[in-house]
């Protein structure tokens, strides 16, 4: 293991001094502990949960020792090695699809965990991977999981400053990717952009040994000696059966980076059995699972739905999962209706981004296809709005399979709130009621807890789950401000929520600086760091606003060193927010794109600095009754020029 683990370790463990018993009801302890013993270990566990929830220092079934690829793969081998375990649809049709049995995606991860093992990876060592969607993909986090390696991906939509930033901060000794990865009729030069990444001047020592290049596109790339090495060359004489490695409940599985309220992103943490345990189940209660299942979950691995349902959690529970490599709408707007039709999908699981995108070409193109093996549909990533809903149940699922409208996150590893399938009674863009072994609340925001049943406020969570993530990789002080410091005794979800007289959810959407584009979390500081990086923009200010197929989108408002009156000529305004837009695409990725920018000669500030978000935020959503007090303000004059710059970019 290298010097660099060991310390992220040592930071993110607490040790058994700072642990105590945190006592759980008895239904929440045996409903826990039966979820444990459905899974093959090495050793059972000491205690079921030690440690300090105010400080975040937790432990789950502590002391056991598992391997979470054993549970995936090994222990379905006798009876249902046959069964497909993985079907791939690449971006081409043209292109036929994979299948994996799971004997042979069990081989196929063995051999990649060797290969690993021969290229110097340990236990606790950690691989980043930026990649395409592709089995190569799966199979490598499932290689590292089987020695005990850590694994980090990253989309392949970032940009190389992405990239770079979290090779920084996680410090692995080897990094996979492609030579390209396909995206509808384009090609994304993923090597290059990982050299770039790599040479990059940044102030931590460059940690990465090794580069692995996984062939997909044949794009001609450079290639450096000593250092990056083609998969294809070295897998095929690997040995076909790789021990898995005893870990630890509390080992490590895997550090996958979201965005905060700050501008650097967060390696979030997750460990082995916890994980493991409430990914399976909640697979379980939330799907109405059958062994027959074919599921498919629409997100990229580069996102936690990727790792947990579209990975981990269908392997867990033996059924068929499926991999898409491209986009809802290449080579045309029919293709998920064509994928259900052919590999006879039972289960859809996608965001509600996708499901509008769809929507507006219209009910004949679902129509035109036979889909009767799908039997649930499922929304992830942000609310789902009730018209997308409506046009979810009724030309997709012909109004006979339920809507599961789940809410979770990054943090969470797993589903904490949403309807059971043929068990709940649904409503309309509502998550509905907590799973079994989740306990959430709704608190004011001075912190007092809300008794009433019918309330709005902010959702939290009371008790400890085992699939919440650890720490942020490195920097547990920070985890606490985040997540446990403003609420004390409660993990703050940074969400509201409405709780109707049924006792069901319905999520509202964020309340901190964390705008949800796409079900992707982007924090406004990051787009305004980067904003800030154009030669001729002194300050901005970035808000989220309601968007018609993103769910939100992003508003900036940037402070320009050319005065307004020469911004009157559209051509040098039109080439300023075109050059903003590179510049955010090449620091963060197209994601990250502002999609309305206005730009002034100043933003509403407190006397104390502070740019006022909410003035911003109210301006563009129509509520000018609604701006407050204004004269208090450093500069009240602006709010009237902005009000005046905002309505001149709703003109068509």
């Amino acid at each position: 293991m290298t010097q660099s683990s060991r310390n992220n370790l040592n930071v993110q463990k607490p040790s058994q001094e700072e642990c105590t018993d945190i006592t759980l009801s008895p239904e929440l302890s045996e409903y826990w502990d039966r979820a444990f013993k459905k899974y093959r270990v090495h050793k059972s566990y000491d205690h079921l949960l030690l440690g300090n929830f105010h400080q975040a220092n937790i432990k789950w079934f502590a002391g056991a020792k598992l391997n979470i690829t054993e549970n995936c793969l090994d222990r379905h081998l006798e009876k249902n090695g046959l069964k497909t375990a993985l079907i791939f649809e690449p971006n081409h049709e043209s292109e036929a699809a994979q299948t994996f049995t799971y004997n042979q995606l069990h081989l196929a991860v063995c051999r990649f965990a060797e290969l690993l093992k021969k290229m110097g990876v340990k236990k606790g060592d950690v691989v980043c991977f930026y990649m395409g969607m592709t089995p190569e993909l799966m199979m490598g986090v499932l290689a590292c999981a089987r020695i005990g390696a850590v694994h980090s991906v990253v989309f392949g939509g970032f940009s190389p400053q992405s990239l770079r930033g979290r090779i920084d901060d996680c410090k692995p000794r080897l990094l996979i990717t492609h030579d390209g990865a396909f995206r509808g009729d384009k090609i994304i030069p993923l090597k290059l952009m990982a050299d770039e990444a790599l040479s990059l001047k940044t102030d931590c020592a460059l940690s990465v040994e090794k580069v692995l290049v996984v062939k997909r596109t044949m794009e001609k790339i450079p290639m450096q000696d000593h250092r990056d090495y083609f998969y294809d060359v070295l897998i095929k004489d690997m040995p076909i059966f790789s021990k898995a490695e005893s870990c630890d409940a509390e080992d490590p599985l895997f550090i996958l980076y979201t965005s905060g309220s700050t501008g650097k992103p967060k390696g979030l943490m997750h460990t082995t059995a916890g994980y493991m345990v409430h990914a399976g189940e909640s697979f379980r209660q939330v799907f109405d699972l059958k062994e027959d299942d074919i599921f498919w979950c629409t997100a990229d691995l580069g996102w936690i739905t990727g790792h947990t349902y579209l990975t981990y959690a269908p392997l867990l529970n033996g059924v068929t999962t499926v991999m898409y490599e491209g986009i809802p709408t290449y080579p045309m707007p029919d293709r998920f209706w064509k994928i259900i039709e052919k590999h006879k999908i039972t289960i859809l699981y996608t965001a509600p981004t996708a499901i509008r995108a769809l929507e507006k070409f219209g009910h004949d193109i679902p129509a035109a296809f036979s889909m009767p093996s799908l039997r649930v549909l499922g929304s992830v990533g942000e609310p789902i709005n009730e018209e997308a809903w409506d046009w979810y149940h009724e030309f997709v699922g012909k109004n006979r399979c339920p809507i599961v409208d789940t809410w979770w996150q990054t943090e969470t590893g797993g589903i904490m709130i949403s309807p059971k399938a043929f068990v709940t009674k649904l409503k309309k863009a509502h998550a509905t009621q907590p799973l079994d072994g989740i306990v959430p609340v709704l608190l004011t925001e001075k912190g007092e807890l809300i008794k009433e049943i019918e309330a709005t406020g902010l959702l939290c969570i009371n008790t400890p789950w085992p699939s919440m993530a650890r720490t942020i990789w490195g920097d547990h002080s920070r985890f606490i401000e985040t997540y446990f410091k403003t609420y004390p005794g409660y993990y703050f979800t940074g969400d509201g929520a409405k709780r109707d007289r049924d006792g069901d959810y319905r999520i509202t959407g964020r309340v901190d600086d964390v705008i949800n584009v796409s079900g992707h979390r982007i924090g406004t500081a990051e787009v305004e760091d980067a904003i800030n990086l154009h030669p001729d923009i002194t300050e901005s200010a970035v808000i989220g606003y309601p968007h018609d197929i993103k769910g939100q989108g992003i508003y900036a408002f940037a402070i320009t060193k050319i005065p307004l009156e020469e911004l009157k000529n559209d051509e040098l305004k039109n080439k300023i927010m075109a050059e903003i837009k590179a510049v955010v695409q090449k620091a963060i990725g197209p994601i990250a794109k502002p999609d309305e920018i206005i730009l002034t000669d100043a933003l509403p500030k407190t006397r104390s600095g502070k740019i006022m978000r909410r003035i911003l935020r109210k301006i563009v959503e129509k509520e000018l009754n609604q701006l407050g007090d204004t004269s208090t303000l450093l500069n009240p004059e602006c709010v009237e020029t902005i009000i005046q710059l905002v309505e001149k970019n709703r003109s068509p």
